[in-house]
């Protein structure tokens, strides 16, 4: 079990739990692979059976996203170990900034996802196994603005997440500080 608060120890050298770093990493691949779908299917024929597959994967993976995200949320604010900064300054403002943009933005995604899927009136399935009840109405007329929105929010984590990745690659082979290794390992 992890513990709730990490203060001792050198912050260069703590490590998340495995948890925070499974929520983490499921995190990176189903946005990445939620977005890589919704590109993909851009490229083919409308109606036709591939690209339908695609959307229905990005639905099924959209909604395991959701609970994930929930989840990752949860555990990060009761049992998911807390490590103190890996730098100060300037540094760790811009961190927790993006951080906090990262959080806002996922949690935008999702919402967007919901309402537009309902604004196209189309059933939402989790792999063909249940469906998502419409919960709120929404204007068909709605779908352009929020499939605009959607899109437009997906770009914005991608780039966002590009400069985290780079940041990432510039503490571990430039600072070399250890800041990857604690979202690598749990030991």
């Amino acid at each position: 079990m992890a513990t709730s608060t990490t203060t001792l120890g050198d912050p260069k050298t703590c490590h998340y739990d495995r948890l925070t770093i499974f929520f983490h990493w499921a995190t990176v691949f189903l946005v990445v692979g939620l977005f890589a779908l919704a590109e993909i299917w851009e490229f083919l024929p409308k109606g036709t059976p591939v690209r339908r597959l695609l959307q229905w994967l990005h639905i099924s993976f959209g909604l395991l996203f959701a609970v994930v995200f929930v989840l990752r949320i949860l555990w990060r604010v009761s049992l998911g170990r807390r490590l103190p900064p890996a730098s100060s300054g300037l540094m760790q403002s811009a961190a927790a900034t993006v951080h906090g943009v990262f959080y806002l933005l996922l949690a935008a995604q999702i919402v967007l996802g919901f309402l537009f899927r309902w604004a196209q009136g189309e059933p939402f399935t989790f792999f063909g196994l249940f469906s998502i009840p419409t919960l709120i109405p929404i204007a068909h007329e709605q779908r352009q603005l929020l499939g605009a929105l959607h899109y437009y929010v997906a770009w914005t984590i991608m780039v966002l997440a590009a400069g985290h990745a780079l940041s990432a690659l510039f503490h571990h082979y430039v600072l070399r500080d250890g800041v990857l290794r604690r979202m690598t390992s749990s030991r």
